[in-house]
């Protein structure tokens, strides 16, 4: 499984962005997808969680803002973020949790897209 993240930029205070993963190889893999944030002097956190059954969840700084979905089963997941801040200014990964059978698990990143949010 291979990600390749895109969509970051800069963006005003109160604007909008949205972030894509694209998801190639065994996507038959996944079970769950996760996208993180590192601000600078900071480690990697993750913001917001889609699985398989399409439950989602986030993290509270980005609740009721951020918006986690997929398209065409893993092929591409998708952060749609709403009324940016500073705070949400850094690095955004993408992330997936594999299944390698008969039994073990596995994570894949994609590189990193930044976001800069200005005030």
């Amino acid at each position: 499984v291979q990600l390749q993240a895109s969509g970051g930029g800069l963006v005003q205070h109160g604007g909008s962005l949205r972030l894509s993963c694209t998801v190639s190889g065994d996507t038959g893999s996944v079970y769950a997808m996760n996208w993180y944030r590192q601000t600078p002097g900071k480690q990697r956190d993750i913001i917001a969680t889609i699985t398989d059954n399409e439950s989602t969840h986030y993290e509270d700084s980005v609740k009721g803002r951020f918006i986690i979905s997929r398209r065409h089963g893993w092929n591409t997941v998708d952060l749609q973020m709403n009324n940016l801040n500073a705070e949400d200014t850094g690095v955004y990964f993408c992330n997936a949790n594999i299944q390698v059978p008969p039994s073990h698990y596995a994570t894949r990143w994609g590189q990193g897209t930044q976001v800069t949010v200005s005030s």
